[in-house]
């Protein structure tokens, strides 16, 4: 299978895509993957003309029905992308507190297993090769490193009371923080604010995570809501996929700020019950969770693409 281009090139999922950038005479090809089904590399081989500046591409391995054992791998490898990615935007706005925080992502083969950051990168550098196999006892995987303990107790117990969910985030960031110690519900002031009406809840401070009970608390207290409101601590937000986790995380954190905004500047006008309910099926669906989250992907695999090592 071959293509030919002037400088960058791209092609749809149903004929395997990629790009080349041209970047004086060194050439470098992407699989540019739009879900956690699609890797964004993919091998290839990649040779130009210097006399007419044509680039011509060819995938080393194509994909063809053959390849369907290795669906799984494939899955792993796109997921785990997708989840460097969230960490690469978090440290973008700003959503973090050092190292405290984490997001993981449910193996794609080995659901009783998750991939979590560890403690030693900071979520601006996170690579899909950093990321960290968890056990469902709660052990590493291979490997020297280490990972926050409270991720265990939190991550875990949520992924295994909530087979819907594939990914967790949790973080440490300014207006939800500011936002939690006032141990209230977000209220449907504007259409975004909506993705959220009674998809939420406020759960109780008792300290560090650390004992995996109150994992398994969080996860009753949320039920099959998307969210929770840790009083005095932060946001958490779940998701059947990366992309919708880590958008719902920052939507969140924004409709905190906003929030905090408008009751700082006045008394805000609320949507009404029955608008804000038929709002959030829509602003709320996991299907715009993944829209949403895709552009941020789109951007930052573009100008950061060594996060997908």
């Amino acid at each position: 299978m071959e293509r030919t281009a002037r400088g960058r090139y791209e092609t749809n999922l149903d004929d395997p895509e990629f790009t080349i950038m041209a970047d004086g005479t060194r050439f470098a090809g992407f699989f540019l993957g739009d879900s956690e089904d699609s890797p964004a590399v993919f091998p290839m081989q990649v040779t130009a003309d210097q006399m007419t500046g044509t680039v011509t591409a060819s995938l080393s391995k194509p994909r063809t029905h053959e390849d369907k054992p290795r669906t799984h791998e494939l899955q792993r490898i796109a997921r785990k992308q997708r989840l460097a990615a969230a960490f690469r935007l978090f440290a973008r706005f700003g959503l973090y507190e050092g190292s405290a925080g984490h997001i993981s992502a449910r193996d794609p083969e080995r659901p009783d297993c998750y991939w979590l950051n560890p403690l030693e990168v900071h979520w601006a550098q996170m690579r899909a090769s950093d990321l960290v196999l968890v056990r469902s006892d709660g052990t590493v995987s291979g490997g020297n490193a280490t990972v926050n303990p409270a991720g265990l107790a939190i991550h875990g117990q949520i992924l295994a009371a909530r087979p819907d969910v594939v990914s967790v985030a949790h973080s440490h960031s300014p207006y939800g923080k500011a936002w939690s110690t006032l141990g209230r519900l977000l209220a449907p002031l504007t259409q975004d604010a909506c993705a959220f009406f009674s998809d939420h809840v406020v759960f109780p401070f008792s300290g560090i995570v650390l004992d995996s009970r109150e994992g398994e608390h969080i996860a009753e207290t949320m039920g099959s809501m998307k969210a929770a409101i840790l009083l005095n601590h932060g946001l958490l937000t779940v998701g059947g996929s990366v992309d919708e986790a880590a958008w719902w995380f920052i939507s969140m954190e924004r409709q905190c700020q906003v929030q905090l905004l408008a009751e700082a500047a006045g008394t805000p006008n609320l949507i009404d019950p029955e608008t804000a309910a038929a709002t959030a099926a829509i602003a709320g669906s996991p299907e715009v969770g993944r829209t949403q989250f895709q552009v941020l992907w789109n951007l930052v695999s573009r100008q950061e693409a060594d996060l997908l090592d």
